[in-house]
């Protein structure tokens, strides 16, 4: 498999989607996040997009969404997440398995993710992400019931004349698998976008912040 080209791939995709303007419907706008959806072209359900302000710099920040050993203490909504495989300085295989959602409805999910980190111009940082087959992770050794992120990612930009924030727009487009209605999946999405950038802003002041104990 050509985790290199799949890399490539994904990073135009998400570059895409932050330059698409139109098209997008408010869904849920709350605690300085919005959220907003439009039909995907990856599979037949929607791709939402989340957007808020982060106290600190993309290069803060960025590393703190995805590196584990962040990831893992802020992000609630996860039960584990780990890089299996680094493929090179700015790419790498993850595995994530997500808490039940809503009263158990929604039981735990597992994901095999290629990630890949780029830079722009200007200061912007992305990651981008979608899901692999990973010979190493095979579905059939798994206890969980494996889910396919479709192209996602998070794009964090800084502020004009403000440096000590960034804008953070977080895409995701998942399918959990088994026998779940479409939309019971559509209907938790958007509070869980809320949740993860609230918990991230959260997170960084908890262990990124200079005064933190």
């Amino acid at each position: 498999m050509d985790y290199f080209k799949i890399a490539a791939d994904v990073s135009e995709k998400i570059l895409s989607y932050n330059q698409d303007t139109t098209g997008w419907k408010l869904v849920k706008s709350s605690k300085n996040v919005v959220v907003s959806w439009k039909p995907s072209n990856e599979y037949p359900g929607n791709i939402y997009r989340g957007e808020g302000v982060m106290e600190g710099t993309p290069e803060k920040i960025i590393p703190f969404m995805y590196l584990p050993e962040y990831r893992s203490k802020w992000d609630k909504a996860l039960q584990h997440y780990s890089l299996l495989e680094r493929i090179d300085e700015d790419t790498a295989i993850c595995h994530i398995v997500t808490h039940s959602y809503g009263m158990g409805i929604i039981s735990s999910r597992e994901f095999i993710d290629l990630i890949h980190i780029r830079k722009f111009d200007g200061g912007v940082i992305t990651t981008n992400s979608v899901s692999v087959e990973y010979e190493k992770f095979p579905v059939s050794t798994s206890s969980h019931v494996r889910g396919h992120n479709n192209p996602c990612g998070y794009v964090c930009s800084p502020i004009p004349n403000d440096p000590s924030h960034s804008k953070l727009v977080a895409f995701i487009q998942p399918e959990l698998g088994g026998l779940l209605p479409r939309s019971v999946v559509e209907s938790a999405i958007p509070s869980n976008i809320v949740n993860l950038i609230n918990d991230a802003r959260t997170g960084l002041k908890q262990y990124l912040s200079p005064n933190k104990n």
